[in-house]
C-alpha cells in the first residue's frame, strides 16, 4: 500500500447532501484508522451552496480543490425552486456537474445496482421476477452524447403560415473513438463478473444507433470471452421490469444511460442504495474519479435527519477501489453496510412496517451503524 497521502474534495453541495456527507466521512475517517491510511480531505462549496459563497455554482477555490486532489467525494447540486432566479447556463446542474465531467474528462460512468435479499420487499417486482437476485452494472458513456452536442440553442423562427414560435435543439453527437473507448471499460468491466454485456442503442432509428452498435461489435469481436448481445432502448427499459436478472453490463450512451440507470434504482429498492463512480483516464496506478450517490438533493427531507446515506458511503468505497486500488478498504465498508442492512436498520426510503425484525433509524444513526460495524 502506498504511504502517500490521499487528497480528497468532499464536495457535499445542497438539500441533503451535506448529511450525507457527514455519514460518509465518517465512514471514510474510521476506515483510514483500520488501515492506516493517510488522508486528507478538504471540503468545498458547489452547487447552490457555491452560488451563495460565490456567485459561482463551481466557484474557482473548489475547481482549483478539485485539480489538486486525487478524487473527488460529491453529494448533489440542485434546487429547483431556486432555478427561476439564475440563467439556464449558470444553474447547478450544468454549470458545476457537466462543467466536472468535461473538465476532467470523466467519460466512464459506472452505476452498480444490488438488491439485498434482505430489501427484497423494496423492490417493486414481485419475488419471482428478483430471481435469486437482482445484480447488475451500468456503464454509461459520460461526456457525448446529446448532453454536450452543439448545437445546443433555444431560438425563435417563423413557420410556412407566418407564425412565430420558438424552437429547442439538442444535437446527439458521438464519434469512434468516443465510443471504442467506453465499449472497452465495458468489456473489461464484464471481465471480472458474469463475462456477459448487452450494449443499449436505437439502431432503427438514430445514426448515432447504427454507428454505436457497429463500433460495439467490432470492439467485442476482441473480447472472446465476454458474450455481447444488443437492446433497443425502449425494449431495454422493458426487460429491467421483465427480467432483470437477465443483466449483468449494460453498456449505454450517456441519454440512454441516465434514463435506464435510474430506473435500475428501483431495483435496488431506492436511489439511497445506489452509489456511483465517474472516471476518466488512468494515470499511473491511479484513476481520477468523481463519486457520487445516484439520488438527487431531495430538498423536501434536507435537514430531518431522513435520508438514507448508504448510496454516498458506498461511493466512499467505490472511491476506494478504483481510484486507489484499495480493495480491502472497499471490500470493508461494502461489508459493513451489508451487516447494518442484516441487522434490520433502515432509513424511511428501505422501511417494512410489516417487518418485525427491521427497525426506523435516521441518517445520522445509520452512518453510525456502518461505523461500527468496521
Amino acid at each position: 500500500m502506498s504511504s502517500k497521502t490521499l487528497r480528497i474534495a468532499a464536495l457535499a453541495g445542497d438539500g441533503i447532501g451535506p448529511e450525507v456527507m457527514a455519514e460518509a466521512l465518517k465512514v471514510l475517517g474510521a476506515v483510514a484508522h483500520r488501515f492506516e491510511i493517510e488522508v486528507q480531505v478538504t471540503e468545498a462549496p458547489v452547487g447552490w451552496a457555491g452560488i451563495d459563497a460565490s456567485g459561482k455554482a463551481l466557484p474557482d477555490v473548489t475547481l482549483a480543490l478539485c485539480r489538486e486532489s486525487d478524487a473527488i467525494l460529491f453529494g448533489s447540486v440542485g434546487l429547483p425552486d431556486r432555478d427561476p432566479t439564475v440563467p439556464k447556463e449558470e444553474r447547478p446542474e450544468r454549470a458545476a456537474l457537466l462543467r466536472i465531467r468535461k473538465e476532467f474528462g470523466l467519460f466512464a460512468n459506472l452505476r452498480p445496482v444490488r438488491l439485498p435479499k434482505a430489501l427484497s420487499h423494496a423492490c417493486p417486482l414481485k419475488p419471482e421476477r428478483q430471481g435469486d437476485g437482482i445484480d447488475l452494472l451500468v456503464v454509461r458513456e459520460l461526456t457525448g452524447g446529446m448532453y454536450f452536442g452543439q448545437p445546443k440553442l433555444t431560438e425563435e423562427i417563423t413557420l410556412a403560415d407566418g407564425t412565430r414560435t420558438r424552437r429547442a435543439i439538442d444535437t446527439m453527437v458521438y464519434t469512434e473513438p468516443e465510443i471504442e473507448r467506453i465499449a472497452h471499460v465495458a468489456f473489461q468491466t464484464a471481465r471480472g463478473r458474469r463475462r456477459k454485456v448487452t450494449s443499449i442503442d436505437k439502431a432503427n432509428v438514430l445514426e448515432n444507433g447504427i454507428l454505436w452498435r457497429e463500433v460495439v461489435t467490432r470492439i467485442g469481436a476482441g473480447y472472446a470471452d465476454v458474450k455481447l448481445d444488443h437492446l433497443f432502448v425502449d425494449n431495454a427499459a422493458m426487460q429491467f421490469l421483465l427480467k432483470p436478472t437477465q443483466f449483468d453490463v449494460v453498456l449505454c450512451e450517456n441519454l440512454f444511460g441516465d434514463i435506464l440507470s435510474d430506473e435500475a434504482a428501483a431495483l435496488a429498492g431506492s436511489l439511497g442504495m445506489l452509489p456511483s463512480a465517474s472516471l476518466g483516464a488512468t494515470a499511473g496506478e491511479r484513476t481520477f474519479g468523481f463519486y457520487e450517490p445516484a439520488g438527487g438533493t431531495a430538498p423536501d427531507i434536507a435537514g430531518k435527519n431522513l435520508a438514507n446515506p448508504i448510496a454516498q458511503i458506498l461511493s466512499t468505497a467505490m472511491m476506494f477501489r478504483h481510484s486507489f486500488g484499495m480493495e480491502a478498504a472497499a471490500a470493508a465498508i461494502e461489508a459493513a453496510v451489508a451487516k447494518v442492512i442484516d441487522q434490520g436498520l433502515r432509513t424511511g426510503d428501505i422501511f417494512n412496517p410489516a417487518d418485525p425484525s427491521a427497525r426506523l433509524v435516521g441518517t445520522r444513526e445509520m452512518g453510525d451503524a456502518v461505523v461500527a460495524a468496521l
